[in-house]
């Protein structure tokens, strides 16, 4: 039964973490984006403190480990949610933004060599250049319909900052937080979150959020499922995986994510789309495989 529980996990993850895209547009109406980020770190932080109370879970025992959790809260939570929500805010096109998230498992497989002493071999290699290919198919008929002189340099400049972000923070989680709880450490990831994004939401002049049902429901969906939900199943594959592989699961959001748009919103999937499905879930499958061991 574990083997079985344990091989849901990356679907369980992927699923999660396209909801948020769809849960961002079903509360755009009724908040601004950054105040909708702050107030959701802060509530998952309580939440996740909670769960560590009950469970008796184990806090960092020097100051290093809160450190840590901290500063790959602000990477991971702070500067990389805030920075989409608020790109997409700003005009930058939806396809736009996944498409640019999609290139965080290149960089990282480029970068977790030098720096985790991970071996990208050739099939994860191609796993990767399949995952990206599968996205692109995927988000080619929404780019088509862009012109890409109207796309908003500061949003889209934004938009790679956060992207980056992500890619620090996945290195940092995997190289600082490897003997962490996994609870405590995922309560510490959103304190540090909601230290950034509250300033930044009270610098920028976004606190506006308007009371109502979809709202309420937004935010619980956002709180429980996609962020606290999402993270511990990101922080599981993190310490059980090769970050490279994990990050190529990012490959899959997108896809999911117009799976989702058209179920709940009548968003027309093409040929191509459904194709483009295909081939990213082959990309993931060859990435996400048996490889070589890590070099040290």
């Amino acid at each position: 039964m574990s083997s079985v529980l344990s091989s849901l996990i990356p679907a369980a993850f992927v699923l999660i973490w396209a909801s948020g895209f769809v849960a961002a547009r079903y509360v755009a109406p009724y908040a601004e984006p950054l105040a909708f980020v702050a107030v959701r770190l802060a509530l998952v932080a309580l939440v996740l403190a909670g769960i560590a109370l009950v469970l008796r879970a184990r806090w960092p025992r020097k100051a290093a480990g809160w450190r840590d959790g901290m500063v790959a809260g602000v990477l991971m939570q702070g500067i990389y949610v805030a920075g989409v929500f608020w790109s997409v805010h700003r005009g930058l096109p939806a396809g736009i933004a996944a498409l640019v998230g999609s290139l965080q498992p290149l960089l990282t497989a480029a970068v977790s060599q030098p720096l985790l002493g991970e071996r990208v071999g050739p099939r994860r290699w191609a796993g990767i250049g399949l995952g990206f290919l599968g996205a692109g198919l995927v988000l080619g008929p929404k780019l088509g319909a862009v012109d890409a002189a109207g796309i908003p340099p500061v949003a889209l400049l934004v938009s790679l900052a956060a992207m980056l972000a992500m890619t620090a923070g996945t290195l940092w989680q995997k190289r600082k937080g490897a003997g962490a709880d996994l609870v405590t450490n995922a309560c510490l990831q959103f304190v540090g979150g909601t230290a950034f994004a509250v300033p930044l939401a009270l610098v920028a002049g976004e606190t506006h959020l308007s009371p109502s049902l979809p709202l309420g429901l937004g935010m619980a969906w956002s709180v429980l499922v996609n962020s606290v939900g999402g993270i511990l199943l990101l922080l599981a594959l993190i310490r059980r995986g090769a970050v490279a592989g994990v990050a190529s699961l990012l490959f899959l959001v997108p896809p999911v994510s117009a799976a989702i748009a058209y179920v709940m919103f009548g968003e027309a999937l093409t040929l191509m789309q459904i194709a483009g499905m295909a081939v990213a879930a082959c990309g993931v499958g060859l990435a996400s495989g048996p490889q070589t061991r890590a070099t040290r």
